[in-house]
């Protein structure tokens, strides 16, 4: 059996009849792995507003302004990413893009996992992670590149609201998520008494 080529080399959302036959079971396929994974960019990228207040409300040895100081380094990291990451889909292939982006989130989501639990580490430490957070709104443009070419234009407002609306919804779950995980005993001895 002759091994089915995973690139599309056709690919014709306009014409009525591909859309149906073929194009539309290809584009919500890529939508809903998409979304997901913007969700993640965004909870990732966002973390660090959430996570700053907690820093401060937990005493660690860092001034209110060297906190605050995390969450504008992620925002400006992410805002930056967001350049290189809108050509990779062109360069790469929305796949490929998708998932190294997406695999790139696990460094700062488990490296910030691991200075959180040490209160005398460096400013720097906690800044290199809030940085590489940055990856995470890099995300945002390499995914909507991604989706908008697999819809037809009356169908791409549509795709990039879902896209773009449910990934935002990370940023929601970090609210809900970080001040528990952070305050409360869930992986072993509680944050607090650190």
């Amino acid at each position: 059996m002759p091994r089915r080529r995973a690139d599309i080399a056709d690919w014709r959302p306009e014409e009525e009849g591909f859309w149906n036959s073929t194009g539309k079971k290809i584009a919500y396929r890529n939508l809903w792995i998409s979304v997901p994974a913007l969700l993640c960019g965004f909870a990732v990228w966002g973390m660090w507003g959430i996570i700053t207040v907690q820093m401060l409300n937990l005493g660690f040895p860092f001034t209110q302004a060297e906190l605050f100081t995390l969450t504008a380094i992620a925002g400006i990291a992410g805002a930056t990413m967001r350049i290189p990451a809108s050509f990779l889909i062109r360069l790469a292939g929305g796949r490929n893009t998708i998932f190294l982006t997406t695999a790139m989130l696990l460094a700062p989501a488990i490296g910030t996992g691991i200075v959180l639990q040490h209160k005398d580490w460096p400013l720097w430490a906690f800044q290199l992670m809030a940085l590489w957070s940055g990856v995470g709104g890099g995300n945002f443009a390499s995914s909507m590149s991604n989706i908008s070419t697999f819809f037809p234009k009356r169908l791409q407002g549509t795709a990039l609201g879902i896209n773009a609306g449910i990934g935002n919804f990370g940023v929601t779950t970090m609210q809900i998520v970080i001040p528990l995980v952070m305050t409360v005993s869930l992986f072993g001895a509680s944050a607090a008494s650190r």
